[in-house]
């Protein structure tokens, strides 16, 4: 992909996203389909899946970003308190262990967080601190 197509797949700075810290949210378009998203640090590596519980058709976070649980060691589903592994999305207790959350394709290039597959609907905001609801 070329850098200026990198560009416009932009999902915010890496420095934004502390491991087992807040998230970024934002929509992506896959097959002609909008959904809700996010990315999420996990030692030293992003991670980026739909937003959507592998039991139910609901999103996970129980604050906007706020994805992990109160040991930083798993992804909590708000609901059903379903924990998925933050490195492979696999659903390890709760309602849907067996499952694993829909991956998406991200990468970490030049001090950003960037999508490789899909395409972003809107534009992700530049920092968190601008956009006070859709901070993450």
């Amino acid at each position: 992909m070329r850098p200026a197509a990198l560009a416009r797949q932009r999902i915010c700075a890496s420095v934004e996203l502390e491991s087992s810290g807040r998230g970024r949210r934002f929509e992506v378009d896959i097959g002609g389909r909008v959904v809700a998203a996010f990315v999420v640090r996990y030692g030293d590596r992003v991670y980026g899946y739909i937003n959507q519980c592998a039991h139910m058709e609901l999103e996970l976070d129980w604050n906007p970003g706020m994805f992990f649980d109160t040991d930083g060691r798993y992804l909590l589903c708000s609901t059903h308190d379903a924990l998925y592994e933050p490195c492979s999305g696999a659903c390890v207790a709760g309602p849907c262990a067996g499952d694993a959350l829909t991956p998406l394709d991200v990468v970490e290039r030049d001090g950003d967080v960037i999508l490789r597959r899909g395409r972003l609907v809107g534009s992700a905001p530049e920092s968190s601190a601008d956009t006070p609801g859709d901070e993450v």
